[in-house]
């Protein structure tokens, strides 16, 4: 579950992530919710991997979870299992964090902008995360899902995001 607020392309991020376990050979749901609003409303996405088949569309017991507002961590929070993986941008999500989650805190915002130069990549930045911490479907095929789906002109700046993210989360 990768949620946040809108604008911050959370559903573009489950996008390429639902391509890329699609083409790394896995079964795969996505689905998304946002607010009324065109930025700074709710925004969530939901993305089901799995070998086998998929009977229920909708993600209600996440594994792992993204939040990039503290609104949404404190909204989603409660669906994750005990010992699941949380993913905070610590940017906007400020502590205490769950005990009862394994949870990572970067302050992902402001890495993209330190370390690119653009904040607008954050969430290539946290798929990195997300996938470089859950292990989800194979780098080089979640790089070429980046390629396909990023504006043109922008390929090599998210490429860089992708690995700085995959850094990121030991």
């Amino acid at each position: 579950m990768l949620t946040g607020t809108g604008g911050q392309g959370l559903i573009l991020a489950s996008i390429i992530l639902a391509e890329a376990a699609v083409n790394d050979g896995k079964n795969v749901v996505q689905t998304q919710s946002y607010g009324p609003e065109a930025r700074g409303g709710a925004s969530m996405a939901g993305v089901i991997i799995d070998i086998d088949n998929i009977d229920y569309p909708l993600v209600t017991r996440p594994d792992v979870l993204l939040a990039m507002s503290k609104a949404s961590y404190r909204k989603y929070l409660p669906a994750v299992p005990a010992g699941g993986l949380v993913i905070v941008d610590s940017t906007f999500v400020d502590g205490p964090y769950s005990s009862d989650h394994r949870v990572i805190h970067i302050p992902i915002t402001d890495l993209a902008r330190e370390k690119l130069g653009r904040g607008l990549v954050a969430n290539i930045v946290a798929l990195g995360v997300v996938n470089g911490a859950a292990g989800l479907v194979k780098k080089q095929v979640l790089a070429a899902s980046v390629l396909e789906r990023v504006p043109k002109g922008s390929e090599q700046l998210n490429l860089r995001a992708l690995e700085l993210g995959e850094t990121l989360y030991v």
